[in-house]
């Protein structure tokens, strides 16, 4: 954020964590999605809406 100064910057990863698959729910292609949002897409509701819901559609 600092060196290229973007006016927003959002991140969503999708992962398959061993932990829960060898521990906790047990369940083999459990996956996990986490999202760190800054700037333009914390601060307006639509700009994060759109990215959202375009990131979802390639996430299914």
């Amino acid at each position: 954020m600092e060196a290229l100064r973007p006016e927003g910057v959002a991140v969503v990863v999708e992962a398959e964590h061993l932990c829960m698959t060898m521990r906790g729910i047990k369940k083999p292609g459990s996956n996990v999605i986490t999202s760190a949002m800054r700037g333009l897409f914390r601060q307006k509701a639509v700009t994060r809406s759109e990215f959202l819901t375009l990131v979802k559609g390639k996430l299914e």
